[in-house]
């Protein structure tokens, strides 16, 4: 029985061996698909972007005859309303998904609104100012998204303008929800306003 033991305990240390390779193999073999994995992953992440940049710059080309964007007049008069809160994105009026991305439009951005008689000063950090003179104002309201951005029902301020020969939907979301009624009802009367003038010197001329 005796000259067994040896033989038991080299039995026993080649299995413990054996089964620390196998083991120590399976980590190495995990590992590697882990590591392929990944890889896989972050190439395909990779071509997304790529693919959406180019769909971003495409899209840019075929707006390039879009003018450029109006700057703020040297006096644009007193403040009616202010308003800190965040641009969501511009589209064709009444298209919500059909992204304008010419002069710096599709970026998202914080902004600073402010309406004088003059017309929006659009203020935006980080991102292209553009400001919209009264006579090209067209109206305001509440909506709930734009750009492909789904907010809850009158959850976005819609300010809808004209732009060389294109209508322009804007969306802005206030820091303070409530202030939207009283900027829809200020911007609507300021419009109506306007169409009243316009029609006044049309009348003149015509005479």
């Amino acid at each position: 029985m005796t000259s067994l033991t040896p033989l038991a305990a080299q039995i026993a240390t080649d299995l413990g061996t054996g089964l620390a390779s196998e083991q120590k193999s399976a980590e190495v073999t995990d590992w590697a698909a882990r590591v392929g994995w990944l890889v896989g992953l972050a190439l395909f992440i990779a071509l997304v972007y790529w693919l959406m940049r180019e769909g971003w710059k495409w899209r840019g080309t075929l707006q390039g005859d879009l003018p450029e964007l109006p700057v703020v007049p040297s006096e644009p008069g007193a403040a009616r309303l202010t308003m800190s809160g965040r641009y969501h994105g511009s589209t064709t009026a009444g298209q919500w998904l059909d992204r304008i991305v010419a002069h710096g439009l599709g970026t998202r951005s914080r902004v600073e609104l402010t309406l004088t008689d003059a017309g929006l000063d659009v203020v935006r950090p980080g991102a292209a100012d553009f400001f919209v003179p009264r006579e090209r104002l067209r109206e305001a309201r509440l909506d709930k998204g734009i750009a492909g951005k789904v907010l809850s029902e009158g959850g976005l301020l819609v300010v809808t303008w004209e732009h060389g020969d294109k209508l322009i939907d804007s969306g802005f979301r206030s820091d303070h929800a409530a202030e939207h009624n009283e900027w829809v009802d200020t911007l609507n009367h300021l419009t109506d306003k306007s169409s009243d003038i316009d029609q006044s010197s049309d009348t003149e001329g015509a005479r």
